[in-house]
């Protein structure tokens, strides 16, 4: 308890603990600034540009592109610029990081069959960033063990150890084979807010249970990566169809405006 205690008082002279609320009401310890969790998300996007094949498919690209523009315009911060990469792999996956950085897999396109879809899964990793999700996971590993590396990593250093844990902190363990996974608190609220994001982008949320449901079949029992950590389908489902009336009146509205389609060969 002492040693614990001690951690404690080091890390709130560190790095000045904060007390919040998630935007569904959870209570939330953040213990690194916004400054920290921006360079922690820059360096762990530049090292995954320079380790995995950027796709060079420039319709994809455009297709993804068009979605994450969407998207991101209906943030409540607008100073924020968004890089988005999409990488040449068959993972089934999707990714979003403080600072402005969102990863989607060429894999993800061959389940998430239409802009509504690949919305919903774009949403949802948008919703990890706004709610700060990667700095509780980060906070949390701060005070159970292998945090004293990722805070030297928050610091600014560079080793190679430090980068994998850090970037396993901002929800990439799948990606260094650190695991470190988002709660299924976490999962849950990123699906609702997730939900609002592509209804108020003037996408189709309906979309998001038919998309969950070819994630349950993709990859046979197991499914693909980005449901290693989430909720049952079953659970995931049933929540997104109860969000329904509360998401529907925001998608409605906006799509009384003049709204870009995203499309791939041909579909939207």
């Amino acid at each position: 308890m002492n040693k614990l205690a001690l951690s404690l008082c080091i890390t709130a002279l560190l790095f000045g603990c904060v007390s919040t609320k998630s935007p569904t009401g959870r209570s939330q310890t953040l213990l690194f600034s916004d400054a920290q969790m921006q360079q922690m998300g820059a360096q762990s996007f530049a090292a995954m540009k320079k380790d995995q094949k950027i796709s060079q498919d420039k319709i994809k690209t455009a297709y993804v592109n068009c979605i994450a523009k969407r998207i991101t315009a209906v943030l409540p911060d607008q100073s924020q610029q968004w890089e988005v990469v999409l990488f040449e792999s068959e993972q089934v996956n999707a990714f979003a990081l403080p600072g402005g950085h969102i990863g989607v897999y060429t894999g993800l396109l061959n389940v998430a069959v239409n802009q509504d879809q690949l919305a919903t899964v774009m949403g949802h990793e948008v919703a990890h960033v706004l709610a700060q999700h990667g700095n509780e996971q980060v906070s949390r590993s701060q005070l159970t063990g292998i945090g004293m590396q990722v805070a030297d990593a928050a610091l600014g250093a560079s080793g190679v150890a430090n980068k994998d844990l850090y970037m396993a902190g901002l929800g990439l363990g799948t990606q260094v084979g650190i695991i470190l996974p988002f709660g299924r608190h976490q999962e849950s609220e990123a699906d609702i807010v997730g939900l609002e994001l592509m209804a108020k982008a003037g996408f189709n949320p309906q979309e998001s249970v038919t998309l969950w449901q070819n994630m349950a079949k993709a990859g046979g029992s197991q499914g693909p990566e980005l449901l290693s950590t989430h909720p049952s389908h079953s659970t995931r489902i049933e929540e997104l169809q109860a969000a329904q009336n509360q998401v529907m009146p925001l998608y409605i509205q906006a799509r009384k405006q003049s709204l870009t389609e995203c499309k791939i060969n041909g579909r939207k």
